[in-house]
């Protein structure tokens, strides 16, 4: 804690939102320092509102990476929108990430009239700069600057690190004086079956294309820690998990011929399981058609959402 002389301590909850794809969980990644979110081309790729926690010496940014807002088509895209809702009430500081290589659309104007209801300070972060000219950033910042009454405007390359920290010094100079809110060595609270489920799920987007990915979802059925028998001291997780498609033609293409896409699925998913355990790690999968499930209120509840 901080000595009289020094700075206060800050600590509270910033919400990154942005249309999907905007570059929200990889810039959360990037200020944690380590992989809290999953990560995809596909947009919709984050469905529950993941936290991710930054520890820096003046102060501790909870990050709650939502969803991202748009023009809901199911009861599923319905209860994503109200997660971003709900989490907005609740922040004390807002960042609304805008990609630099895209133009600003409806979806950008859609998300900035949500966020005049809102009391929370915005900080606006023109994403991917990475991917994008000099001449595109500033006409970006300009465009950004109009739709939303900004406390910052600053941009950022979260996959190169650029303007990252300067990201975080304004955050926390944003946040209310206040302790730590969780333990130093904790990065995230997403629980431990959620995050095997998302690695799965992670893993299934990079190799299936065309309809599935809104249709897939991941549940965790079993997980089983015993002593390894092949390395003394350590320990052998078995993991069995299922993976929930809409339709049955879906199943054959999670499946691939002989198997070969749900081998390779397994494979990628459990590199990030020994990861995130330190354990070895013996996974099983198993595909489902659970009918229609986006707009089922009890198939979306038995799946978490």
């Amino acid at each position: 804690m901080s000595s009289p002389d020094q700075t206060p301590h800050r600590s509270g909850f910033v919400a990154l939102v942005g249309r999907p794809n905007a570059g929200k969980t990889t810039l959360t990644n990037a200020l944690v320092g380590e992989k809290v979110g999953i990560v995809s081309n596909r947009p919709q790729t984050t469905r529950h509102a993941i936290r991710g926690v930054v520890h820096r010496p003046g102060g501790q940014i909870v990050l709650v990476d939502t969803p991202g807002l748009h023009k809901p088509k199911s009861l599923l895209g319905k209860r994503l929108n109200d997660v971003v809702r709900d989490t907005l009430s609740d922040v004390d500081v807002i960042v609304f990430c805008i990609p630099a290589d895209q133009p600003v659309g409806n979806g950008d104007r859609f998300i900035a009239r949500q966020l005049r209801e809102v009391k929370a300070p915005v900080v606006v972060v023109v994403t991917k700069t990475d991917a994008a000219g000099k001449k595109q950033i500033t006409e970006q910042l300009i465009a950004a600057s109009q739709l939303v009454e900004a406390a910052e405007i600053v941009p950022v390359s979260a996959v190169q690190g650029d303007q990252v920290e300067l990201l975080e010094d304004l955050l926390i100079k944003l946040l209310p004086e206040g302790p730590p809110l969780y333990p130093d060595e904790q990065t995230t609270d997403e629980d431990v079956e959620r995050q095997l489920a998302e690695l799965v799920r992670e893993a299934a987007l990079e190799k299936v294309f065309q309809e599935v990915p809104h249709s897939l979802a991941v549940t965790i059925e079993e997980l089983n820690r015993r002593p390894d028998p092949k390395r003394a001291g350590r320990e052998l997780v078995e993991v069995h998990a299922l993976l929930h498609c809409e339709r049955q033609s879906q199943k054959p293409m999670l499946l691939g011929k002989g198997g070969s896409i749900i081998k390779a699925i397994g494979s990628e998913a459990r590199v990030g399981m020994e990861t995130l355990l330190d354990a070895r790690v013996h996974l099983e999968l198993h595909v489902t058609v659970l009918g229609e499930w986006q707009d089922d209120p009890k198939k979306l509840n038995r799946l978490g959402y």
